[in-house]
């Protein structure tokens, strides 16, 4: 008799091409979808170009736009053409500007139970929500997929959370997730599979489920996996879709590597509070705090109902008159099922700034709060600056925390509301039948080989980069903490993301939020030096897929990293593109390194092609010292960084 397997592992088992499913040992798996948004899908798509594809190999492949929707001049509107000509050219669906925000619009019109979906955006695996294996990456791994590539991943042990009892009234999904990152912070999904189950489960919507799958990646989960029962049947009923529905759930009698539980009576209203998805307390205590702005919306809160909920709370009412009142509607669709269900008229009748259908304010793309003022979001992130203000203070929360606070200008407990507005919680029925609008997808056509690509002034071909060589001499210049995130290594924000296509130009802004000097220290090294290392703490990189917090430093001379230990995604990212992520065998020997050492590395080709462990010689004012450092590499692995990265591997394999 076989196994009992539970739903994750039943996902992967379905899709594994190569490797064994024993945790912590790399594994190929088949990608049936992959999902590109604008911030890392032009870099995708220049990585597609570069590796000569001629069309995409996945089931689906869609190219969305839902960050840089800012138009303050030509580069992003050019590099929304050249996005469409690429789609087209390489047989993928388009999501127009405006259209929505990737990961809800993806599960309303492409979602499919069972199926395995690979996107350049670490919210991917919002999907999770549908019971798909749902995956975010960076974008050469996805330019890979794409192109017919297995995506390789160390197989991750599978953390079963089960879900009992019913939410009180006052409490919703976001609290769920926010209660995971009270247990567990930043790093407690690391190498991990979140899967959830339990008769608590029958409370949660499908885009419910969204919400915990979405933020599944503030823990460092690998992915997050629902069940496909009988609720996400429903949903893709009302999507149109029901025939894509398919059951997956858990072997009675499956096992898991690591078990939670959470009685969802027991849940409060929660928040986390500056600068970080981890920092989550309950909201009664940061409760009384004046705040500057309120805004709803992002895939960390997509649903109908996250929005009628806000509505119907301030439904009748004015917000404080020191409080900016954003709204960022999911998608046009919502927006239309807005004005059907009145929520649309309750928030802007109560003081709500609509904005168009995209990421925005999440991403830094607008709406950065005032200076030395608080900012509450439903959106999915709070690390330092991400918002645009350099002294952001931003706390993240549930539509009805949110809603409550933007009524009486501060921080506010939801339950309040029933002794200062004698309100009862509003019950929220979803409609029997909902407005579907895909008039903003633009589908792929049978031949895209004679479309040329648009290129403006400010698209850029990928960089080549060298192999790795047998010695070193390099700085150190600069040393960091734990869990420094990517918006830290290449911050977002309207400034910086319309470089995105042109390394050159967004290199200037890498780590300028740790260091304004490391862009000028980094060319100097690499023109005496070769290039230079930066060290770092726990949990390296933590945060998006951006893969262009791995392409800049390497652009700027970044030979290697050495790190207490890293965050999967960023890991993946910088052996694609050729630096080399070395651990300390010894944690305390990152004390001993300071800026501005020298690390000399020796015999480093036969070293990595032979060995785990990597010695490397450091040289300070005062003495001189060797430590051992190891790395993580597969065999598979070790040939790319040899080769210079991904690219010059592939290009090597098909000549």
């Amino acid at each position: 008799m076989e196994k009992p397997l539970n739903a994750a592992q039943k996902l992967i088992q379905s899709h594994l091409l190569e490797g064994s499913m024993t945790p912590g040992k790399e594994i190929g798996l088949k990608i049936d979808q992959a999902l590109l948004q604008d911030a890392t899908g032009t870099m995708v798509q220049l990585e597609l170009e570069a590796m000569g594809l001629k069309k995409a190999k996945t089931e689906v492949a869609v190219q969305y736009v839902d960050h840089n929707l800012l138009q303050t001049d030509f580069k992003n509107a050019d590099d929304h053409l050249f996005l469409q000509t690429a789609a087209a050219r390489f047989g993928m669906w388009f999501s127009r500007p405006g259209n929505g925000v990737s990961h809800p619009v993806h599960m309303e019109r492409f979602g499919i139970p069972g199926k395995s979906l690979l996107g350049s955006d670490s919210h991917t695996p919002a999907a999770g929500s549908l019971g798909m294996l749902a995956i975010g990456t960076g974008g050469l791994d996805v330019a890979a997929a794409i192109a017919g590539e297995p995506y390789y991943v160390k197989m991750p042990e599978i953390m079963g959370v089960k879900l009992t009892g019913r939410l009180p009234d006052w409490v919703s999904a976001k609290d769920i997730i926010l209660e995971m990152l009270r247990r567990y912070d930043v790093k407690g999904g690391v190498g991990k599979i979140i899967e959830y189950y339990g008769d608590g489960l029958k409370q949660l919507s499908a885009m419910d489920r969204h919400v915990i799958a979405n933020m599944g990646a503030e823990l460092g989960a690998t992915t997050t996996v629902f069940p496909s029962d009988e609720i996400t049947r429903e949903f893709l009923r009302s999507q149109k879709r029901e025939d894509d529905w398919v059951e997956l759930k858990a072997d009675e009698g499956a096992e898991y590597d690591h078990h939670a539980e959470i009685v969802l009576d027991e849940l409060v209203p929660l928040i986390a509070t500056p600068s970080s998805p981890g920092n989550v307390v309950p909201v009664s205590e940061v409760s009384g705090k004046e705040i500057s702005q309120v805004v709803i919306g992002s895939s960390a809160n997509p649903g109908l109902r996250d929005f009628w909920i806000a509505g119907a709370i301030v439904s009748g009412k004015t917000v404080d008159s020191e409080v900016s009142f954003d709204v960022n509607p999911t998608s046009r669709q919502i927006i239309q099922n807005m004005i059907k269900n009145r929520a649309f008229a309750n928030l802007i009748q109560a003081g709500a700034r609509f904005h168009q259908s995209g990421c925005m304010g999440c991403i830094g793309m607008g709406q950065a709060p005032a200076s030395g003022t608080i900012s509450l979001r439903t959106m999915p992130r709070n690390f330092p600056d991400r918002s645009g203000t350099k002294d952001d203070q931003v706390y993240l929360c549930s539509p009805e925390t949110a809603a409550a606070s933007a009524l009486t200008g501060k921080i506010t407990d939801p339950r309040e509301l029933e002794s200062l507005f004698d309100m009862s919680y509003p019950k929220y029925e979803a409609p029997e039948e909902i407005i579907i609008n895909t008039e903003m997808l633009v589908a792929p056509p049978d031949s895209g080989k004679e479309i040329s690509l648009k290129k403006g002034p400010n698209i850029q071909s990928l960089p080549e980069f060298e192999k790795l060589l047998d010695e070193y001499d390099l700085p150190v210049i600069l040393k960091m903490g734990d869990n420094i995130s990517t918006d830290e290594i290449l911050k977002a924000g309207a400034e910086v993301l319309p470089y995105r296509s042109n390394i050159p130009e967004i290199s200037k802004y890498a780590f300028i939020v740790v260091d304004e000097g490391y862009h000028e220290k980094a060319l100097q090294a690499k023109n005496s030096k070769g290039g230079h290392v930066v060290v770092a703490g726990e949990n390296y990189a933590q945060g998006s897929s951006r893969e262009h917090a791995a392409i800049a430093p390497r652009y700027l001379g970044q030979v290697a990293v050495l790190a207490k230990s890293y965050a999967r995604i960023a890991w993946q990212n910088m052996v694609n593109f050729g630096i080399l992520p070395l651990h300390f065998k010894d944690h305390a020997d990152y004390e001993r390194i300071p800026e501005g050492a020298n690390i000399i590395l020796s015999d480093m080709r036969k070293q990595v092609q032979e060995q785990n462990e990597i010695t490397v010689k450091v040289e300070t004012e005062d003495q001189s010292f060797t430590i051992q450092t190891k790395h993580q590499l597969s065999p598979r692995q070790r040939e790319m960084i040899l080769n210079g990265g991904y690219i010059n591997t592939f290009k090597k394999e098909k000549v």
